[in-house]
């Protein structure tokens, strides 16, 4: 069997073992050492085994996860995400729809803070969705809202999967933090617009309240005066240039969770739990990228990725039709995939064949622009029925609401998605725009 041969197996047996339901570090794993093992052979196996997983886990560059991670949990414990769904509700609750926009508001300011989309999905799914529902929401409505609005997390800075994108293709993560501005604001205001619409079509699923006397949305603001002092301590750090991002994750969970500790919402117990859950997320992801990295180090040596750049980068049709078929490929792997799962198995073989493109951009404005294209098909993949990752975590959360209800709720904003995604494909500078204004 040829080495072309063995990674179109490889591939196969990592489907199979998906199908079969098998956890997707160990189907990756698996698949890489069966591949690996055939190729090489066992010592050059076991040397991979012995040094290069140890070295992957020092990594200075891994290390910003768990930090990120621990700033996000900090911040629930905290109540931020509270403080600032009550500051977003106070203003614009009184709107029909006002509350599942104050959901999307609380999410991306939250997601700004947190850096998961999980996370971020599941904290304000706990402060919003009882809230939408005691105002008589359907339940429609509210978990498509809460869906949606924790994929913000996935695009808005500190995105682990933007820093795991930014590490895979060794790119500046302080460039893809800043080039992920727009896209994440275009989210947001996709989100908004796709609520207004909805609920005007389907008024009796939003009821109007209302509106909040001036004081108390004064009053609303000071609560979340701690949450925008950390975001411009960690961020005007960073693009400032005064700190590395990583440096800037430490200093984020220092602030954070000296906040929580000062408002007395974590004490000791709290800490403790909180270690746990970021531990426990940690291993979780770097489960995923052991098994990632086994499998595409085994793919390498079939030298698949380079065939595949090669025969994209002759074949006679135009680049942006190549690109259509590869977001196709990612709204696909999306409906079956989590996020994180699917950029370390893909961005390792894909990458190098749409950097083989012509698009007539230079090399790192092309980079990012594929790296916010990829994230915001991810991210239309965790709430892509029936396998979306934030619609299981609604589903869990709002037991009350059927799938099919939850699955009709989404729609709207799956259709805001690919809107976003038509005008990033056509507008590319929108992607690189910010960086290449901060950067010339």
């Amino acid at each position: 069997m040829s080495p072309a041969e063995t990674g179109g197996v490889m591939i196969a047996g990592l489907v199979v073992l998906m199908v079969l339901r098998m956890p997707i570090f160990l189907a990756m794993a698996a698949a890489g050492a069966a591949g690996y093992l055939w190729l090489g052979g066992p010592a050059p196996l076991l040397a991979y085994l012995k040094s290069s997983v140890v070295s992957l886990f020092v990594s200075y560059d891994y290390s910003i996860v768990p930090l990120f991670l621990m700033m996000g949990h900090f911040a629930g414990r905290a109540g931020i995400s509270a403080d600032l769904f009550a500051a977003a509700n106070a203003w614009v609750g009184h709107r029909r729809g006002g509350l599942a926009m104050s959901t999307v508001l609380g999410c991306g300011a939250f997601g700004a803070i947190c850096g998961s989309s999980i996370a971020t999905a599941t904290t304000m799914a706990a402060v919003a969705l009882p809230e939408m529902r005691k105002h008589g929401y359907s339940g429609a409505l509210a978990s498509g809202t809460l869906a949606a609005g924790g994929t913000l997390g996935i695009l808005i800075p500190p995105s682990i999967i933007l820093i795991i994108y930014a590490i895979l293709t060794e790119q500046n993560v302080v460039k893809l933090f800043v080039a992920a501005v727009v896209p994440a604001m275009l989210a947001v205001a996709g989100y908004l617009l796709a609520i207004a619409v909805y609920v005007r079509l389907f008024p009796a699923e939003a009821p109007t309240r209302g509106r909040l006397p001036l004081a108390e949305r004064l009053r609303s603001l000071r609560r979340v005066v701690p949450a925008l002092a950390i975001f411009a301590v960690v961020f005007v750090g960073i693009y400032g240039g005064f700190f590395t991002p990583t440096e800037g994750a430490a200093i984020g969970a220092v602030v954070t969770g000296g906040y929580a500790v000062l408002s007395g919402r974590l004490g000791l117990r709290g800490f403790v739990e909180t270690s746990l859950e970021t531990a426990t997320a940690t291993a979780f992801i770097f489960a995923i990228v052991f098994g990632a990295d086994l499998f595409n180090v085994a793919l390498a040596l079939t030298r698949v990725p380079q065939q595949m750049a090669e025969w994209i980068g002759g074949v006679a049709i135009t680049p942006y039709a190549i690109l259509a078929a590869l977001v196709l490929i990612y709204l696909l792997l999306g409906c079956v995939m989590d996020s994180l799962s699917m950029i370390l198995l893909t961005i390792p073989i894909i990458f190098p064949a749409f950097m083989a493109l012509d698009f007539g951009l230079a090399t790192e404005a092309q980079a990012l622009w594929f790296g916010i294209l990829t994230l915001i098909v991810v991210e239309i993949g965790m709430i892509t029925p029936p396998m979306g990752l934030n619609l299981f975590v609604i589903s869990a959360l709002a037991r009350d609401v059927p799938n099919a209800m939850i699955y009709r709720g989404v729609s709207p904003f799956i259709a805001a998605e690919i809107v976003r995604v038509g005008l990033i494909t056509a507008f590319p500078s929108l992607s690189y725009w910010l960086v290449r204004t901060f950067y010339s």
